[in-house]
């Protein structure tokens, strides 16, 4: 079975979620040592922000990220529709 083509959006998308993921990472691991960095708070919580409106355009177009009831599904299950995020 072939894998099915997927457009530029997709890997563009998931490009930025995976930006904007690394950012929230090294800010976490900031302020795990400068908690009262209201700067970094501030951009942590902006990231978030663009995170969830990120993953949410992208899970709208493409399916779920996430499992364990952390991503919405449609009809039928989406999670036997190949690719998966984490195989591109």
């Amino acid at each position: 079975m072939s894998e099915p083509m997927l457009p530029d959006s997709y890997y563009r998308q998931l490009h930025d979620l995976q930006a904007v993921d690394f950012v929230l990472v090294e800010l976490t691991l900031y302020l795990d040592t400068h908690p009262d960095d209201l700067g970094a708070i501030q951009q942590y919580n902006q990231f978030a922000q663009k995170r969830m409106q990120i993953a949410g355009q992208f899970e709208l177009e493409f399916g779920p990220l996430m499992h364990f009831g952390h991503s919405y599904t449609k009809q039928p299950w989406q999670w036997i529709e190949p690719p998966w995020p984490w195989q591109v």
